[in-house]
């Protein structure tokens, strides 16, 4: 059975167009199909750590891969592109998260899901809106959370130096 899954990948760290893209062909690589990606969106960093901003994508996969088995692979892209967990809230070359995993709520040592900051981030619900389906209850979910956080920080599509 093919399991949908919305993850939020985001990087300030080293050239962070490249380490987007690293992570999508590492995620590729690992027999994970991508079906939808969001814009690319520059953030202010949360957490009050001195620090550059954030390049932040939400993206749709689909796996037949279990929950905790898309963890593993997704600590081991974040090993391979060199994240290191120094301070809480930090600098990093990449941060995946599971957002969403089918419907499923699950509530682990090491995985919750829904993630329970999303409500929280709006550098996650705008891309998240983009991803999903207009007229889904996830889309209705996402819009009433953006409306209602309390996140003030500025979430801008990131104008690269190409364009």
């Amino acid at each position: 059975m093919k399991n949908r899954a919305y993850l939020s990948i985001g990087t300030n760290m080293g050239d962070r167009e490249q380490n987007l893209k690293d992570a999508l062909e590492l995620l590729r690589d690992a027999k994970i199909a991508i079906q939808k990606v969001s814009k690319i969106y520059e953030t202010e960093p949360v957490g009050g750590v001195p620090q550059d901003d954030f390049l932040n994508i939400v993206v749709e996969v689909s796996t037949d891969l279990t929950a905790e088995n898309l963890l593993k692979v997704i600590h081991s892209i974040e090993k391979g592109l060199h994240r290191k967990r120094l301070v809480h809230w930090g600098p990093r070359t990449i941060d995946l998260d599971i957002l969403y995993f089918n419907d499923d709520h699950i509530q682990t040592g090491d995985l919750t899901v829904p993630h329970p900051e999303i409500p929280n981030r709006k550098f996650v619900l705008v891309p998240l809106l983009e991803v999903v389906e207009p007229n889904s209850q996830l889309h209705k979910d996402a819009q009433k959370m953006l409306d209602q956080t309390t996140d003030k920080m500025n979430v801008q599509v990131y104008k690269s130096g190409s364009e």
